[in-house]
């Protein structure tokens, strides 16, 4: 085959993946592909989700300093861009690499599979959903005080409410700090706190204040191999990128051993690249809309050593 075939060859490929990322995201196929090979894997990640607010709103604001400390000693993406509104969408595509063709937050809704639950699973690997308010593990309600469904995605995978053992994992909060003195974190501690901790119902600064009491603990859990990856669920605007991301523009940091001290990257990227991340740092297929070719990466917040 002539070099000229080979370009011209090479162009209709990436014509064809860029047209298929460009699809809106709820219609892209669950499929998986293959993580790059990693020179370190992660022992601990901990996602922590926050509710509503735009970059510039958290981001150099006097009403949340200790998020704006965090931001400084550690990683700080300075273009990133929720998929879309309201809240439940982006819950699903962070954890799934889809929004699943939902376009709401019902709380009588579904959807097939497990997400990145069940690939951690599938892999021998751990994981725990920490959800604020919840009355008991595996509660499949709409909402009990503070907790509401619709920031909880594990509770619409139906493969997960229907496996007792599964369900089991999503917990109340308040579960977090004895696993963090007893060493037992696992491998995805996801954690979404109430609807006034969240920023949702409550200002800047009573979310702030909750982070920083939630949040040095947890860095420290987290260990020498461990990532924090504090994110909100969509902004305020219509603002977006990448073909998939049109939420908003939200305050995403990378903190903790893995993240690259001081690091800022203003590459556009969205919560298909928080998904990607995730799985890349722990070995996993990425999974949906994390694996286009239209989703970048987060590369440039980690340290080297975690990346090649």
């Amino acid at each position: 085959m002539s070099k000229r075939t080979l370009t011209l060859a090479g162009a209709v490929l990436a014509a064809f993946i860029l047209i298929g990322c460009g699809a809106d995201a709820k219609r892209l196929p669950p499929q998986t592909h293959a993580s790059p090979p990693l020179a370190q894997r992660v022992s601990h990640i901990a996602v922590v989700v926050m509710e509503n607010h735009e970059y510039d709103e958290i981001i150099g604001s006097r009403a949340a300093p200790y998020i704006n400390r965090l931001a400084r000693g550690y990683a700080l993406s300075t273009q990133m861009y929720a998929t879309t509104h309201p809240s439940l969408p982006n819950y699903l595509a962070l954890s799934g690499g889809s929004t699943f063709g939902i376009d709401s937050d019902c709380t009588d809704c579904s959807v097939a599979g497990r997400g990145i639950a069940g690939q951690l699973t599938a892999h021998g690997l751990s994981w725990r959903a920490y959800m604020e308010d919840l009355p008991h593990p595996c509660f499949t309600g709409a909402g009990a005080g503070g907790y509401a469904k619709k920031h909880d995605p594990f509770a619409y995978y139906r493969q997960i409410v229907h496996d007792r053992a599964a369900c089991d994992r999503i917990v109340p909060l308040s579960q977090l700090s004895g696993d963090e003195l007893a060493r037992n974190l696992p491998t995805l501690a996801w954690i979404t706190p109430n609807l006034c901790h969240d920023m949702h119902d409550c200002d800047v600064a009573t979310g702030d204040r909750f982070l920083s009491q939630l949040i040095p603990p947890l860095l420290h859990a987290l260990g020498p191999r461990g990532l924090l990856i504090l994110t909100w669920d969509e902004g305020t605007s219509d603002n977006g990128c990448c073909r998939l991301a049109g939420g908003g523009h939200i305050a995403t940091i990378l903190a903790g051993a893995l993240a690259r001290p001081g690091g800022r990257s203003s590459t556009p990227v969205d919560q298909y690249s928080l998904l990607q991340a995730i799985e890349d740092l722990t070995g996993l297929h990425r999974l949906g809309a994390a694996a286009c070719g239209c989703t970048p990466s987060l590369a440039p917040l980690l340290r080297p050593a975690a990346t090649k």
